[in-house]
């Protein structure tokens, strides 16, 4: 089959044949109806749930936040009005460090002129260490422009900047920071003492992104690198001297400029916090055997007077797990509770890194080696606007059913065809998708760790990552069709004979 038949295939939601047929999959036994229980999930309850999440009381849920606080605290409460047990150990919330730093001062200074912070020059809190630093001459290093369809070469070959003050040139050539990463490396293991980088785009209002920069949860490294700073052509121009419009034109080539440069920078670090929430439900006979239904309810916050809401990403996410996690408490007071412990989870710490279910996979309250999957749910509210193939009133984004377990698809497949009908896209399964969504959100840190994951997903739309992501805008009747196609899935798992094998390496 050629990629592009391959494609269409998947996209109309038909799957190829897996070896194994439905009734070897042990679907649903029929004394284990759980239709009733599926039931429960309503468009009702979720748009309740939903508005509270995402209303405006919970100020964007940014991670280590009151908002975020404000979140966990609404779920750990509705865990407990379901009689759900904590899941770490006598706590619903399993805490984790995060440190933020708060800049105390930041000064560039050249010869008598001194600058100040966001008017002429910015910094970036995490790069930077405590410092003050005083230099009388500057090392001018062009940064050349990367040939077609290839890399940049290093900017510093041939040069000896150990212990000099470096700056390089950015102006005009459409280096941002993300481009510029890979030269800090070059300049750490080059041995430049600090780092000027030219841009043009000041006086800047940087409060924001230094906000939402300053917050890490590895505290410790390997190496300091040198001090960076991002500074404006005023400051260029005062260095340089006439040499300035030669940089600027990018004719200027590599030398050293005599000039009397202060540099200082220092900052203060606190410790923050933040949480996932689990709860359990206490399998029967297969109970030191877990299912986790997963997503996160962090998001990006409050900045410049607006709230992002986050009613999509992932205030969808978050409600369907309490709904899910009210379905399975349902079918045990009826006597039917799952074979496994089921664990419900949310996670905070994604927007910034997936830090959340990274500590939990790094700090693991129940073994991940008897972990059968982590079923993830991050955005199904909504519907993509670019999906222009199938029916997309209908469907949902399938993304690594095909990877760590043959298990995985054939159970998907049976169970919707059995109680769901939706279409099962998976365009995204695709490691080299340019998208990367396998990588990028939190069951990823259980499939780095071994353990089958499937992830939900609807996709992105306009709204994504903006303030207007708000739970008006969500299609409720299939964000709950999608959330009971969990449902199901987690109900296989958790009452199948076996857990899932473990038999598909990671491509």
């Amino acid at each position: 089959m050629t990629k592009s038949i391959a494609l269409a295939t998947l996209a109309l939601g038909v799957m190829p044949a897996f070896g194994q047929t439905a009734a070897s999959l042990e679907v649903i036994p029929k004394k284990m109806n759980p239709e009733p229980f599926a039931k429960t999930i309503t468009v009702a309850d979720l748009k309740t749930k939903l508005y509270t999440v995402a209303s405006a009381d919970m100020q964007g849920r940014e991670t280590a936040t009151e908002g975020q606080r404000k979140a966990a605290a609404f779920i750990e409460s509705y865990f407990k009005s379901l009689g759900l047990k904590p899941g770490n150990g006598d706590k619903y919330q399993l805490e984790y460090p995060v440190y933020a730093d708060k800049l105390e001062h930041a000064e560039v200074a050249v010869g008598d002129s001194s600058y100040q912070v966001n008017q002429d020059f910015s910094v970036v809190y995490s790069l930077n260490h405590n410092s003050t630093d005083y230099f009388s001459e500057v090392m001018y290093v062009p940064l050349a422009a990367a040939p077609a369809g290839g890399t940049r070469p290093d900017p510093f070959t041939g040069l000896d900047v150990k212990g000099k003050l470096v700056m390089l040139s950015g102006m005009g050539s459409g280096n941002g920071l993300r481009n510029l990463r890979p030269f800090l490396a070059q300049a750490q293991q080059s041995g430049a003492a600090a780092i000027l980088f030219i841009q043009s785009d000041f006086p800047r209002n940087n409060t924001t992104g230094a906000q939402r920069a300053n917050m890490y949860v590895n505290l410790f490294k390997a190496s300091e690198g040198p001090n960076f700073y991002m500074v404006s052509e005023n400051i260029a121009r005062n260095i340089l001297g006439p040499s300035f419009d030669s940089a600027k034109a990018g004719t200027l080539t590599a030398g050293i400029h005599s000039a009397n440069v202060k540099l200082d920078f220092q900052k203060s670090t606190e410790i923050r916090h933040s949480t996932d929430v689990l709860a359990v439900l206490p399998g029967t006979d297969k109970a030191d055997e877990y299912v986790f239904v997963t997503g996160h309810y962090d998001h990006l916050g409050m900045h410049d007077g607006k709230i992002w809401f986050g009613a999509d990403d992932d205030g969808s996410g978050t409600c369907a797990v309490l709904q899910i996690a009210k379905a399975f408490v349902a079918a045990a007071a009826a006597g039917k509770g799952p074979r496994r412990t089921m664990v419900f989870m949310t996670v905070s710490g994604e927007e910034e890194g997936l830090w959340g279910s990274a500590y939990y996979t790094n700090h693991p309250v129940f073994p991940l080696a008897k972990t059968s999957v982590d079923l993830n749910i991050d955005m199904i509210g909504r519907i993509d606007p670019s999906r222009k193939y199938g029916d997309s009133t209908n469907y949902v984004y399938i993304i690594g059913d095909d990877k760590l377990s043959s298990d995985l698809a054939p159970i998907t497949e049976a169970v919707n065809k059995q109680y769901t009908h939706l279409e099962l896209d998976r365009k995204f399964n695709d490691l080299k998708d340019p998208n990367r969504f396998y990588y990028r959100s939190d069951h990823f840190n259980f499939a780095s760790k071994g353990v089958p994951i499937i992830f939900y997903f609807n996709g992105t739309h306009a709204d994504y990552h903006q303030p207007t992501d708000t739970p008006d805008k969500i299609d409720f009747d299939l964000y709950a069709r999608r959330a009971v196609l969990v449902f199901y899935t987690a109900w296989n798992m958790a009452n199948r004979e076996d857990m899932l094998k473990r038999d598909t390496p990671l491509k």
